[in-house]
């Protein structure tokens, strides 16, 4: 084996890349459990973002577009959840399975005419003086916006969800929303705008997938990164920085097992793949030992006529 081979910094660029998909999947889903709604349809979000976004990129030659219409396409599949589980009432976990099976079968009749092409590359974002940096500027200063916009939104939504008033009442939602519909707050809309949100950055996350990390399309592409995002928000503790350090310890592991085959380690292959995946439940089970409660309203139903 030749460790030699592995360069450190762009193991570490790489893994921030390979972390953004799940990061933005995985934010997007704890808004939305944070106002008490569980959806498990974040693989079939993801998916449907990653077809339309890349669809949307061949037909346009836009990527910026492309991300436009993946975040459209996931909050468009993520309101048929929000009508199932808000107006008829139907069981939240039900529902999301029912969404992941829809968004699958919908994105492989979708991308039946764009296997085998490419897209427009998007271009990277090589910030003056900051990417010259020596080791730093390569792993921090020299990637696409959408590594930068995942990590905003990170930083958006811990400060939204500790400091203002729209964070608080989404968590008073999540917390008891026969209280908070009694104190006048309109609990369905805010159910529905937090499941929108959470869609949509899902949709993102799955374009990003399709058009950057792996430019082309495949069917089934996603590869279970909407469940490993779902399984970050609850080991995470629904903190949004704890989802931050799980999706770079899953990207981490990931591309760290693939420099380790291309160095000739002599482990089954097989072995080295399933490795991101556990020893980041593992990791992320460690870390939640102190984990604070989940939203006590999590997958309850709320009855309007209450």
């Amino acid at each position: 084996m030749d460790l030699s081979a592995i360069n450190p910094a762009l193991l570490l660029a790489s893994l921030m890349v390979a972390a953004t998909p799940i990061l933005l999947a995985g934010i997007g889903e704890l808004i939305t459990e944070k106002a008490g709604v569980l959806n498990l349809g974040v693989e079939g979000m993801m998916i449907t973002g990653a077809i339309c976004g890349f669809a949307a990129t061949i037909e346009t030659g836009s990527p910026a577009l492309g991300f436009a219409c993946a975040a459209l396409g996931g909050a468009g599949l993520s309101l048929l959840f929000a009508f199932l589980t808000q107006f008829t009432l139907a069981n939240q976990v039900a529902s999301g399975l029912a969404l992941t099976l829809f968004g699958l079968g919908l994105s492989s009749l979708l991308g039946q005419g764009y296997v085998g092409l490419k897209p427009v590359s998007t271009p990277k974002l090589d910030i003056p003086l900051l990417s010259d940096i020596p080791f730093v500027g390569q792993v921090l200063f020299q990637h696409d916006l959408m590594v930068y916009v995942a990590l905003g939104l990170v930083a958006a939504v811990w400060a939204v969800l500790k400091y203002s008033r729209a964070g608080l009442i989404l968590r008073a939602v999540g917390e008891s929303h026969d209280a908070a519909h009694a104190l006048g707050y309109k609990v369905v809309r805010i159910r529905i705008a937090a499941i929108m949100f959470g869609g949509a950055c899902a949709g993102l996350g799955g374009a990003y997938i399709s058009l950057i990390r792996v430019p082309q399309w495949t069917e089934g592409m996603t590869a279970g990164a909407g469940w490993i995002a779902l399984a970050l928000v609850v080991f995470a503790s629904w903190k949004p920085w704890r989802v931050l350090l799980g999706a770079y310890l899953f990207g981490g592991v990931t591309v760290l097992q693939l420099n380790l085959q291309a160095a000739g380690l002599a482990i089954p292959v097989e072995y080295l793949s399933m490795s991101p995946y556990l020893i980041t439940i593992l990791v992320l089970v460690i870390m939640s030992s102190d984990r604070s409660k989940a939203p006590a309203s999590l997958g309850r139903i709320f009855h309007a006529s209450q």
